[in-house]
């Protein structure tokens, strides 16, 4: 009985939190947590304006992207994970931010640049361009 309740007051709680990481895990089965378990909110349009790109297809696709949570993350059935505002791919990482999830805001902004520029100078790399009128 004392191990139920160990169970219960220790080990269950941390496997929620592992699974949602505190709300950043919409899909709430994210495997680990690269951008910790607190949300970090920001104003779509002040990050978006940081860059010469089309205003309303970059606030657009962030809104669908993450919501304008820098901690938000998805885990892709290919093993893959995206973080961040512009949710950033784990195979673009390396290239845009040392190999380390890109879950500081500013960081984010520099991989989402380049993930912009590899496209063309478009959003076709992002899955919600389309939605968002934007490929």
């Amino acid at each position: 009985m004392n191990s139920l309740i160990l169970f219960v007051l220790f080990c269950l709680p941390a496997l929620i939190l592992a699974e949602t990481c505190g709300g950043n895990c919409p899909s709430n089965d994210c495997h680990s947590c690269h951008c910790g378990t607190s949300t970090n909110f920001l104003n779509i349009a002040d990050w978006c304006a940081k860059h010469s790109w089309n205003q309303a297809c970059c606030q657009c696709i962030m809104r669908h992207e993450s919501g304008g949570n820098a901690h938000a993350q998805n885990d892709n059935t290919n093993g893959s994970s995206d973080v961040g505002l512009w949710q950033i791919n784990t195979v673009n990482w390396a290239s845009c931010s040392g190999g380390v999830a890109p879950c500081d805001p500013n960081t984010n902004l520099a991989c989402a640049i380049k993930v912009y520029q590899w496209g063309g100078n478009s959003f076709r790399l992002w899955s919600t361009c389309g939605e968002c009128g934007c490929c």
